[in-house]
């Protein structure tokens, strides 16, 4: 029997890759496990796929500031490896698949110690700091972004571009309709903070409610437990995190605020679909979502707004953009008719087989 094992967690975009992965390995005949937190977003996503066996090992946090958890972390990171290793043992994967994220790093440690071939996937411009440890370890990483490939050793990268869900395509006007309770008169916003929510772009929302449902109906994605009640007003839907559903309201958006994780910006991209950008700052992250936001904006797929310029920014320039929709399509249909920067998830399958000597 064929095996794959998955890994990736802490936010959503270390997971939707092996997400869109999973069925084209289901579909030519692999088993397939999965190594997760036991608290992460990956929990939820994965855990609710038929046909996946799901482990919770321990982890550490890979923190770039000081805290007294860092002195705790090594210990923790060196329970997942032997969990990772019990695991590892027991599914006996033909190959470990990495996405990223600090729960990938005792599972890709535990890999190279049985000798299992590991694959890694890079969707930022700049590698991750759980890629940076995992590269030690793996035997191939395919990247989104080809700048990427000058930060990674010679002869083990290579650019397989933007990995998008199926499912993206699959969305219903209708079920969006139904769901949100909004018509198709008023354009529709489609506020995302990321998995874990944003509090400027949730409270920037709520402060300027009134003068945006003027003009447009929102779904505003707030974070798990960010729901804020005191809210409510026709027009205006707030959900902590949608699943499936997003595809269908995915259908019905015209437009975008978002953060600029690498993998939410080729859906966008894939769906022609502009967003004002506010990537995380460099406060709470290593600057990728700064890099990734850059790339759009130069590309006029999207507009860049600071984070720390946020805040005040004048309603005026969110109408603005609304007027030159257009021009921003437009330029995303041009760039993906020059360059292939959407891949087919078949093609990778293919790929990944192909890099580690594996069995089709």
């Amino acid at each position: 029997m064929k095996k794959i094992l998955f890994t990736g967690g802490g936010s959503a975009g270390h997971v939707s890759v092996n997400v869109a992965l999973i069925p084209e390995f289901k579909k030519n005949g692999y088993e397939i496990s999965y190594i997760g937190s036991k608290t992460g977003i990956e929990n939820e996503m994965i855990g609710k796929i038929p046909e996946v066996k799901y482990y919770k090992i321990s982890s550490g946090k890979l923190r770039r500031y000081f805290s007294l958890e860092n002195f705790i972390d090594p210990f923790k990171v060196l329970k997942g490896i032997v969990d990772s290793l019990l695991v590892l043992k027991k599914e006996k994967p033909n190959f470990v698949f990495s996405k990223g994220g600090f729960v990938s790093v005792p599972v890709c440690i535990a890999a190279r110690l049985l000798k299992i071939p590991v694959v890694l996937h890079e969707s930022d411009l700049t590698p991750g700091l759980a890629n940076k440890i995992n590269i030690k370890f793996c035997n191939h990483i395919f990247t989104t972004f080809e700048d990427t490939q000058k930060f990674l050793p010679k002869g083990k990268a290579s650019l397989i571009g933007a990995i998008v869900r199926d499912d993206i395509y699959t969305g219903d006007a209708n079920r969006a309709y139904e769901l949100t309770g909004f018509t198709s008169e008023k354009p529709v916003l489609l506020v995302m903070g990321g998995s874990l929510g944003s509090k400027i772009l949730n409270d920037y929302i709520w402060n300027n409610i009134d003068e945006l449902i003027n003009k447009y109906q929102i779904v505003h994605l707030v974070g798990k437990g960010l729901l804020n009640d005191s809210v409510e007003k026709e027009g205006y839907k707030q959900y902590e995190f949608l699943a499936k559903e997003l595809f269908d309201v995915l259908k019905i958006t015209d437009f975008a605020v978002s953060r600029a994780g690498a993998n939410a910006l080729y859906e966008f991209l894939a769906l022609d679909l502009p967003p004002i950008l506010v990537p995380l700052g460099t406060n709470q992250s290593r600057g990728d979502q700064i890099e990734n936001a850059k790339f759009f904006e130069k590309n006029g797929f999207a507009k860049v707004v600071a984070e720390e310029d946020f805040t005040n920014l004048p309603v005026d320039q969110i109408f603005d953009f609304y007027d030159k929709l257009d021009d921003y399509k437009n330029s995303m249909k041009d760039y993906k008719k020059e360059k292939r920067v959407i891949n087919d998830v078949s093609e990778f399958y293919n790929k990944i087989i192909e890099k580690i000597g594996g069995e089709k």
